[in-house]
């Protein structure tokens, strides 16, 4: 059933990214350059409505979530990483199936890598978990928790800055 739930919910979010236009090229390259910030708007959308809602949600005690261990440089370096695969080829990894779908036959490539990084990083974990993921490891800490704030008033900050920068560049035309 989870398998059939998953499958279903990548088809509807396929069918929104392609109706948004984010699977297309020339926006992510328009993000790049700082031109197009379409993409941006949309992925803080989600940011938005998640923070929010998940912390509203935990607060009321509807759901509960686990925070996983913060390891500063890996997340530096993950960062770097995913960024320059993305200037690379393009696409963000969470595009690149919906452009293949689209006949971008350039997201073949980025899948390919993708799958290509994640076994390189398998079979080199050893080395990462001894080199880096020691250095900078702060553990479970959350802003809310660094701020000493409810996560729910955090969420809801958040959300609201988030939100006054999409409209910010909504009304500069960007």
């Amino acid at each position: 059933m989870e398998l059939l739930l998953g499958f279903l919910t990548g088809l509807i979010w396929g069918y929104i990214f392609q109706r948004a236009r984010i699977l297309r090229f020339e926006k992510h390259i328009g993000l790049l350059t700082l031109k197009d910030f379409t993409i941006l708007k949309f992925l803080l959308s989600g940011v938005i409505v998640g923070s929010f809602a998940v912390n509203l949600l935990a607060h009321f005690g509807f759901i509960h979530y686990a925070v996983k261990p913060t390891y500063f440089l890996a997340n530096i370096l993950g960062g770097i990483i995913y960024g320059f695969g993305w200037a690379l080829l393009g696409y963000c990894p969470g595009t690149t199936g919906g452009a293949l779908a689209e006949g971008a036959l350039d997201g073949f490539f980025g899948i390919l890598g993708g799958i290509f990084g994640a076994i390189v990083f398998a079979h080199t974990y050893d080395f990462w978990k001894e080199k880096v993921l020691s250095v900078g490891a702060l553990g479970k800490v959350t802003i809310p928790s660094l701020l000493g704030v409810s996560p729910a008033l955090a969420g809801i900050i958040f959300s609201l800055i988030l939100l006054g920068f999409c409209i910010f560049l909504e009304k500069k035309g960007l």
